[in-house]
């Protein structure tokens, strides 16, 4: 017999994954899971950079 381990049921519709994009001006885009990784990558590099909230 299977085992259900985790002991809850599957949520169904998966739920929304939110990361956070950095657009640099030269074209980059790079993902990040929390909106300091993405602040501290604009950072270094200049500050130039746009942050957004994407859903997955």
């Amino acid at each position: 017999m299977a085992c259900n381990c985790g002991g809850g049921a599957a949520q169904w519709p998966p739920q929304p994954v939110v990361v956070y994009e950095l657009a640099l001006p030269d074209g980059t885009v790079r993902r990040y899971v929390t909106h300091q990784e993405a602040d501290a990558a604009n950072k270094r590099a200049g500050s130039t950079g746009v942050i957004t909230a994407v859903t997955q």
